[in-house]
């Protein structure tokens, strides 16, 4: 298999799932990207929502546990979370559903949404463009714009975008709400 210190690829994810060794998958996006696409069998636990409740969680989880979200930055947050609190050989799927998603394995889909870095691109950029040009006309209102791109400079080294979270927030994103009860009753019975 082919895997970093804590990730793993999803060409090893398929083969762990096909040989029916397959992990425990925690796909800790949003409600609303979860429903939009998650791979078959995993199990939706935010990242607020697993931060908030990781110690109910430890008492139904092994070390066989795969954390997925978009790209691979929340289910590493996730991971530091799981860890600290006590549960050890959590890996990460590489790439996230991206990754996954590329690697043509299978999928299930729901409607269809903008993903959350889509989302603060948008909010982002337009920010930028509309403080920029009112800025020719009404002196000092360009510096918004670059409070925005001082903002994504320190989620960009930081790991972690406020935008991105209070965006994730927004009806349009939070999908299903996430029963916290019924994860772990699922986990259980598994």
């Amino acid at each position: 298999m082919t895997a970093t210190a804590t990730g793993l690829t999803p060409a090893a994810l398929q083969a762990l799932i096909r040989d029916g060794h397959g992990p425990r998958l925690l796909d800790v996006r949003t409600p609303g990207e979860f429903q939009s696409a998650h791979i078959p069998g995993a199990y939706n636990v935010p990242l607020d929502t697993l931060r908030e409740h990781r110690a109910e969680l430890l008492d139904h989880l092994d070390e066989g546990v795969v954390l997925i979200c978009r790209s691979g930055g929340r289910a590493a947050q996730a991971e530091a979370a799981l860890a600290e609190a006590g549960l050890p050989g959590l890996r990460v799927l590489d790439g996230g559903m991206m990754a996954w998603e590329a690697a043509g394995a299978p999928v299930n889909q729901g409607p269809k949404r903008w993903d959350l870095e889509r989302q603060v691109r948008l909010v982002a950029g337009s920010i930028v463009l509309v403080t920029g040009i009112s800025g020719l006309f009404v002196p000092g209102l360009h510096l918004i714009g670059t409070a925005v791109g001082a903002g994504l400079t320190f989620a960009a080294l930081s790991n972690t975008c406020a935008m991105g979270m209070m965006l994730s927030k927004l009806p349009y994103n939070r999908g299903p709400r996430t029963d916290i009860r019924t994860v772990i009753a699922s986990l259980r019975d598994r």
